[in-house]
């Protein structure tokens, strides 16, 4: 089969991206000249700038896009709930603006489903479980409004745990990150552990009752970076029947070369330690100053594919690692 009919035919799914952070005056600098229109142009409309919008997603043939929320605490020290509410309203207005191209899901039977209408599925997810400002409460608010990935940290401290900025620390989860592991659990939403630091990693192995996902990481074992994940912690992952999207920030690829190649050599060792069924896609667009050679925005998503195909993955292989390994974990947490 042709990699385009292949890859068109399949559900592909993106764990990360921080499209939403570029939409919001709150997080541009006047440094940030890649992202500093993008609260004008939006998402729904054609851009040269950065690297998402509906359009270049449907190009790339990406079925669901997971869109994250945070608030920092550099940019918003005062305010995070707000700012993450504010991100909210605009992933909706930006949603209905173009229905009939992207449509907000919850489940992975709406992402089936918008596969087969030919629209965008659009996600929400949280990068740091500082918009919680402290009150485990504020889950159940975020999963009413449609959140269904949830990270504890964004790499620093946070009341609920330590991230890879405190990887000095070694400091485990806290009594209210042990509290939002449970309460993610039961409330159907997937427990995140990029951005953690080792120690939070395994104790999140050791609370969780459901699947978790690794949704941006890489492999230390390819590129030694503390944001990439051990050996061990991807065999413990793959135990647990979670999945980990790979990054595409150059750093986490490669410590000098950051290439399309580079980042399939990190599925390479995901498959080679755990099998295929563990390992996907979790681009971190939008959040990243640049990218690998030949990923250059979400309409070389195809050029994976490509590169799978030419490594001598079967094509229900690369069906997993495109997206089913997602939609697994996903029906599993959240259906």
């Amino acid at each position: 089969m042709d990699y385009l009919e292949l890859h068109r035919g399949s559900v592909v799914v993106d764990t990360h991206c921080d499209t939403l952070k570029c939409l919001m005056p709150v997080f541009t600098r006047p440094r940030d000249s890649m992202w500093a229109d993008r609260s004008k142009v939006g998402m729904v409309a054609r851009s040269s700038l950065g690297h998402i919008d509906v359009p270049r997603l449907l190009e790339g043939g990406v079925t669901c896009q997971v869109f994250a929320i945070s608030g920092e605490r550099g940019r918003t020290p005062s305010h995070s709930v707000r700012t993450a509410l504010e991100m909210i309203g605009r992933f909706y207005a930006e949603c209905e603006a173009n229905p009939d191209a992207v449509v907000p899901v919850t489940r992975s039977s709406e992402i089936a489903e918008a596969k087969r209408a030919g629209r965008v599925a659009a996600m929400l997810s949280i990068e740091g479980c500082d918009v919680l400002e402290g009150s485990i409460e504020m889950l159940q608010v975020f999963h009413r409004l449609g959140v269904r990935m949830v990270g504890l940290v964004h790499s620093a401290r946070n009341e609920l745990a330590d991230g890879i900025a405190d990887m000095r620390t070694g400091g485990r989860l806290s009594e209210m990150g042990a509290q939002a592991v449970g309460e993610l659990n039961r409330l159907g939403v997937v427990v995140d552990v990029s951005h953690l630091n080792d120690e939070g990693f395994w104790d999140v192995m050791e609370l969780t009752r459901a699947h978790v996902i690794a949704s941006h990481s890489n492999c230390r074992a390819v590129c030694d970076h503390p944001r990439n994940m051990t050996d061990d912690m991807i065999r413990a992952l793959a135990g647990n029947g979670g999945v980990m999207g790979m990054n595409f920030a150059p750093a986490f690829v490669h410590p000098t070369k950051a290439t399309l190649e580079a980042v399939v050599d990190h599925i390479d060792h995901v498959v080679e330690l755990v099998g295929p069924g563990h390992v996907g896609l979790g681009s971190d667009f939008d959040g990243i100053p640049s990218t690998p050679a030949g990923l250059e925005d979400a309409t070389r998503i195809p050029c994976i594919t490509a590169e799978l195909l030419k490594r001598g993955y079967t094509e229900d292989d690369v069906r997993k690692i495109l997206g089913g390994n997602h939609m697994r974990l996903i029906k599993h947490v959240c259906d």
